[in-house]
């Protein structure tokens, strides 16, 4: 473990805070001093390249650090701790009142996926403003979220607010990729350090349609990430002499049993109230469907209309599909081996060996092998309870009054797995909103709308206070 030294960076950063303060040109509608930095720390961060294979979340937590620290801070409540170099994970702690109570958990994370400039129309790591934009890498996935609980902590601080519970900010290195995951490494190594009654993390949000706020979405449910590698071998040949019994070809056999085939449809808690409220937001037709799915005996001509929508069909049922292909040694002669990787997102209540063990039956042929390719990494759901839920709305109500608020299961994975496996609910929920086929996480020119950033910042903001106060809860 190497900790690295805060007190060397603290002159940097008082510089650079005083100039936050300063009113920033162009940004009159969000003149906030907490605006303005909430802003300045996301330009910040989407300027410090955090990729895998060249870039240092070390680098971005030092720097986040020090604004902490410059804001009054100690060096006590505020840590940097890497595994190895380049993969630093900051630590805020925010003392409550009560010792006794169990803190409450923000989570983020610092690194990006990587990013080509040729591939996007302006520099990924360049913060942009256009046309209500900020564009750069990270803006969407996970650096506004990283911005905005900093800022909103210096906030607090600054007004002397005391919560009741201990409010803990970890902003982590490796969910986007690589071996040495902050969030894995911090409840194995320094557990005390963000352990807690529950957790704010990634993975929700809202969505617009036509620049109307639809509705407000919680991630209290992730899919199970699974892959096999589906494997043909025989003799193979000369290819002037080809015979029916060809790898490519049987192989080829497998994955259209596979395309052809539809996992049954499993609703649990949180995809049924997903289903119950979104039905009210679709045209009748789809309303009607989702209705039809919710029925004991769910409707077959309901499961076939929504399985025709990838983002509903993949919230009815565990699916696989397959991604890679790789076959021959030669263009003249007969393949000796042929193998695929068939990727699976696996309902949290079903075990990847019973998928395993469908995918075997529906391809019913002895001759191809299906082998995970790695341990998967169950994600039970995270209850939905009022203390949680409730709050959610409150606010929800209070700035976009009547939003829904709509649980959902992510057909993707977070690190909330991590903190759900070790006993610490999570709760994907941000309040920054997105227009729907919009999002550009992990894409080109990747982008968020200025004034859905500073909404999710208040939303946070009032939703960080309320759960941070144990009364009636």
């Amino acid at each position: 473990m190497i900790q690295t030294s805060l007190k060397t960076i603290i002159m940097g950063a008082v510089v650079t805070w005083l100039w936050v303060q300063m009113p920033v040109l162009g940004q009159e509608n969000y003149s906030q001093p907490h605006q303005q930095l909430a802003r300045e720390l996301l330009r910040e961060l989407v300027e410090i390249d955090t990729t895998h294979s060249t870039g240092s979340t070390t680098v971005a937590a030092q720097a986040l650090a020090g604004h902490l620290i410059a804001a009054g801070f100690t060096d006590r409540e505020v840590q940097v701790l890497e595994e190895v170099p380049r993969k630093g994970n900051l630590i805020v702690r925010f003392r409550g009142r009560d010792a006794g109570s169990k803190p409450l958990l923000l989570l983020a994370h610092l690194d990006v996926v990587e990013a080509d400039p040729a591939d996007w129309t302006l520099d990924p790591f360049k913060f942009t403003e256009l046309g209500g934009y900020y564009y750069g890498r990270g803006t969407l996935d996970d650096k506004d979220e990283a911005a905005i609980h900093v800022a909103n902590l210096i906030r607090l601080r600054e007004e002397g607010f005391v919560p009741d519970r201990d409010i803990i900010v970890a902003l982590t290195a490796d969910e986007e990729g690589g071996v040495h995951n902050g969030v894995a490494w911090l409840l194995e190594n320094h557990r005390d350090l963000i352990d807690a009654e529950f957790a704010l993390n990634e993975g929700g949000g809202g969505y617009s349609q036509d620049g109307r706020h639809v509705s407000n979405n919680v991630q209290a449910s992730e899919k199970i990430y699974q892959s096999f590698r589906l494997q043909v071998v025989n003799r193979g040949g000369h290819s002037s002499l080809p015979v029916k019994e060809n790898a490519i070809y049987r192989l080829a056999d497998a994955l259209g049993k596979i395309r052809d085939y539809d996992f049954p449809v499993k609703l649990n808690e949180v995809t049924r109230i997903f289903f119950e409220r979104s039905a009210a937001l679709e045209p009748p037709e789809i309303s009607a469907a989702m209705h039809g799915i919710l029925q004991d005996a769910p409707d077959s001509q309901s499961i076939e209309l929504l399985s025709t929508m990838p983002a509903y069909n993949a919230r009815m049922r565990t699916t696989c599909v397959a991604t890679l292909l790789d076959a021959g040694h030669a263009e003249n002669a007969l393949p000796q081996r042929a193998q695929a990787v068939v990727n699976c997102r696996i309902l949290p209540n079903e075990l990847p060996e019973d998928v395993q063990s469908m995918l075997e039956s529906v391809i019913a042929d002895g001759r191809v092998s299906v082998m995970p390719l790695d341990d998967a990494k169950p994600s039970p759901p995270s209850p939905l309870v009022p203390d949680v839920l409730g709050p959610i709305e409150r606010i929800t109500e209070e700035m976009w009054p009547g939003v829904p608020v709509i649980p959902i299961m992510s057909a993707g994975a977070t690190d909330g797995l991590y903190l759900r496996n070790a006993g610490i609910p999570v709760y994907g929920v941000s309040g920054i909103f997105r227009e729907r086929g919009d999002n550009r996480a992990h894409g080109q020119d990747e982008r968020i709308l200025a004034s859905a950033f500073f909404d999710g910042q208040e939303f946070l903001y009032r939703l960080t206070k309320e759960l941070s106060q144990t009364h009636g809860l």
